[in-house]
């Protein structure tokens, strides 16, 4: 049977169904060719083979590699804990039907999913409203709390974007306060005594590209995973232009059936709705303004 030591002497196995049981209770071989059949020791793996590398994220495949050496007990790192806050007092929550002046509050919902993806916990903090000593409550509660902080909105140029000086109070030491990335220029980063701070724009595109291109390969360094993004070379199938060429521009695009990448209809960091229909991004340079028809270029899985 499959499975079985293969007897002394004997170099090959024939499959029971291109066989044919005689009277005299030898056995015919029916069909035209045979592979041996034969499993040989250590085909699989040797004595003293590695079968798992440290740095990975553990596959349903991983698991009956380690189950077939007998090791039920692996070493793993913590997941780690993201608190995830938005702020602007024009926010409600999805169930809420938004008044006039108000808007849903997307970024939180889509950044809790994006870390679960990329291997952390993520908790919601609510909605903080466009007042100092609010956000200074939340923003202390939630880094006190967790080994990484996501804010979306407060962080640009207007009146009540006070995130900054709110994070700076709480004993956030501010590393940078803006990427020359387009789009998500208006990105905070900084450190605390326990962990990590982003702020990030409260645009849904920017803050999703922001946390893909920066706060994904972050969290799979905290875990200690070798994490590396899909990236596929492939043809452009059209021009692609632009007016301005002052920061790198991360354009959407799909994947078509002739296998080129194509840009989807963009209108800007609020188009959230081109996300769904995209494959992957690409990235265009600072100083950079077209990339031509048939141009070989990277798509970064999205």
């Amino acid at each position: 049977m499959t499975g079985a030591p293969v007897p002394e002497g004997a170099d090959c196995v024939i499959m029971v169904e291109d066989t044919q049981i005689l009277q005299s209770g030898k056995v015919r071989f029916t069909g035209s060719f045979t592979k041996e059949n034969i499993a040989f020791m250590a085909e699989d793996v040797k004595n003293g083979d590695v079968v798992l590398e440290p740095g990975r994220i553990i596959r349903p495949q991983d698991i009956a590699v380690m189950a077939s050496v007998g090791h039920t007990a692996v070493s793993v790192s913590r997941m780690p804990r993201a608190g995830v806050i938005s702020s602007g007092s024009e926010l409600v929550e999805p169930l809420e039907k938004p008044g006039r002046s108000q808007i849903r509050n997307t970024n939180s919902y889509q950044l809790m999913a994006q870390v679960a993806r990329a291997g952390g916990y993520a908790k919601y903090y609510g909605i903080a409203k466009d007042d100092e000593g609010v956000t200074y409550s939340v923003v202390q509660k939630a880094i006190s709390e967790n080994d990484l902080v996501l804010l979306t909105g407060g962080v640009s140029m207007g009146d009540f974007d006070f995130v900054p000086s709110v994070l700076e109070k709480a004993g956030v030491k501010i590393l940078f306060s803006r990427v020359a990335v387009q789009p998500g220029k208006p990105t905070v980063f900084g450190l605390y005594n326990k962990g990590i701070v982003f702020g990030l724009p409260g645009n849904p595109v920017s803050s999703y590209v922001i946390f893909e291109i920066l706060v994904r390969p972050l969290i799979c360094k905290m875990m200690n995973y070798k994490w590396k993004p899909l990236e596929i070379r492939l043809p452009m199938k059209e021009k692609f232009s632009r007016r301005f060429a002052e920061r790198m521009a991360l354009i959407p695009v799909i994947i078509t059936e002739d296998n080129m990448a194509s840009p989807v209809e963009f209108h800007g960091s609020a188009h959230i709705s081109a996300l769904p229909h995209s494959d992957g991004i690409v990235a265009l340079p600072a100083g950079s303004k077209t990339i031509e028809k048939g141009e070989i270029v990277s798509v970064r899985q999205i």
